[in-house]
């Protein structure tokens, strides 16, 4: 078997990633609409719009602000 080339985020694998896909490649329009409403809804998130320019910044602020707020004990270590 080849080696999977691609890189993915600290928990994701290849299996995840493509349960992941199914997942939304087979979602309904309708509930793809619902999903998105619902996340409009959600009064622990914002929406900012962010130039893309800085979208790379704004996703590194909050990783190492997650850091920050994650007590020592909890944080996995690499």
């Amino acid at each position: 078997m080849k080696r999977d080339p691609n890189k993915y985020p600290p928990g994701l694998d290849r299996k995840k990633v493509q349960k992941i896909l199914d997942y939304y490649e087979n979602q309904s329009e309708e509930d793809a609409i619902a999903e998105a409403d619902a996340a409009w809804e959600n009064s622990h998130m914002t929406l900012i719009p962010v130039p893309n320019e800085l979208a790379q910044k704004v996703r590194q602020f909050i990783a190492i602000q997650k850091t920050k707020s994650t007590p020592r004990a909890r944080r996995k270590t690499a």
